[in-house]
């Protein structure tokens, strides 16, 4: 057996808590390039120098009618990860985000004996505070991005430490640009209908639709879309036809470019939304998802918008269209004013940069990855 002194477990079962992963990989790798990093995570942590038990693309689901279809996959693989702890051992479990499969794996590594950090919080603040007994039982310290999470389990007994947001670790975020004072002749509107093919599937239809409507009122609109690591090309092909506004298709490397160039967005609500917002570009925040997985998140949500860049910023700065309101009417009326109205646009824009001086300093990856060895020194 490895020895467990330097064998450290991680899991990320999305492409962004791929993304945060790979730089805390990458940084543990600078700091203790001995230990032995093993687990779930996708093309970045694995380039990184993650050992991948298994890849996270195989995990990227949201909803709950649509996990409900992976239950028999995700045991398995629960099972088969917990088998290769005791294999091999570990000091520590670091899991990232993904909190449906994360927490539960959260108790039966306690349960064996393995203590957790759990980096970048469930949104409980956002769908119920009584999950937050069992991440006191169950995780030993959370790694937070978000200033007011810190104060949120402070005042509920969980060991919780600020670390600031990886978003402003980026090279193309890291500096924040001026605010937007200009429409651009023609303006360009820039599509982000998400990384998984439901969320393409049920948003970019109507952001096409709005796109070809507003073509037709501007009279000259440029439109480009952002396809998401993981995404190719024909599965945005299949859900509507590109070819007749003459779509420029971005690739995931570009996307950041495609944000800050853009006169304004309309974006699947996630962190594409905090990223929009530290690049200072409006946009129309969108969510749909399957009819069930929406009654039942009705019912959990506790706070009135889901759009993280309006949660940081502890109001709406940007309209937000849930399920059934995300028609191509709806989007038409609601992005209008930041492609014809030079002040709103502004005005927008100022307010946006603002919410990035929510998210703290650059640096979060070696903080967690020093929470990390800390922890493990203590094993």
């Amino acid at each position: 057996m490895t020895d467990p002194r330097t064998s450290l477990l991680m899991v990320a079962g999305e492409t962004s808590g791929d993304l945060h992963g790979s730089k805390v990989v990458a940084r543990l790798r600078e700091l203790a390039p001995d230990l032995r990093v093993f687990g779930v995570g996708g093309d970045r942590m694995g380039a990184a120098g993650m050992e991948l038990d298994f890849h996270a693309d195989d995990f990227a689901v949201v909803g709950l009618v649509e996990v409900l279809r992976l239950v028999p996959r995700l045991r398995r693989a629960m099972g088969e990860l917990l088998r290769r702890v005791d294999e091999r051992g570990a000091a520590l479990a670091v899991l990232i985000d993904y909190p449906g499969f994360n927490l539960i794996l959260a108790k039966r590594l306690k349960a064996a004996g393995v203590p957790v950090l759990y980096y970048v919080s469930p949104q409980v603040w956002a769908w119920g505070e009584g999950r937050v007994a069992k991440i006191a039982r169950r995780v030993d310290r959370m790694a937070v991005v978000f200033p007011f999470e810190r104060d949120f389990y402070a005042e509920r007994g969980v060991d919780a430490q600020f670390v600031g947001h990886p978003l402003l670790e980026e090279p193309d975020i890291a500096q924040a640009p001026p605010a937007k004072t200009s429409i651009g002749d023609p303006p360009l509107l820039g599509l982000l209908p998400g990384s998984r093919r439901n969320e393409i599937r049920l948003h970019l239809p109507a952001m096409l639709d709005a796109a070809r409507a507003l073509k037709a009122e501007l009279g000259a609109l440029d439109v480009a879309l952002g396809r998401a690591p993981g995404v190719d090309v024909a599965a945005l092909e299949e859900a509507g036809d590109l070819a007749d506004l003459g779509v420029d298709v971005v690739p995931p490397e570009n996307i950041h470019d495609l944000m800050r160039r853009s006169t304004a967005l309309l974006v699947s609500s996630g962190t594409a939304t905090l990223e929009a917002a530290c690049l200072g570009t409006p946009m129309v925040v969108v969510y749909r998802m399957a009819l069930l997985s929406y009654l039942a998140g009705r019912m959990l949500v506790r706070i009135p918008d889901i759009g993280l860049v309006n949660v940081v910023a502890g109001e709406r700065i940007v309209p937000e269209l849930v399920q059934g309101r995300v028609t191509a009417e709806n989007l038409v009326r609601e992005v209008r004013p930041f492609l014809t109205d030079r002040e709103v646009l502004e005005r927008t824009s100022e307010r946006l940069l603002a919410v990035r001086g929510e998210l703290g300093t650059p640096g979060a990856s070696d903080r967690v990855a020093r929470m990390v060895l800390d922890m493990m020194g203590d094993a």
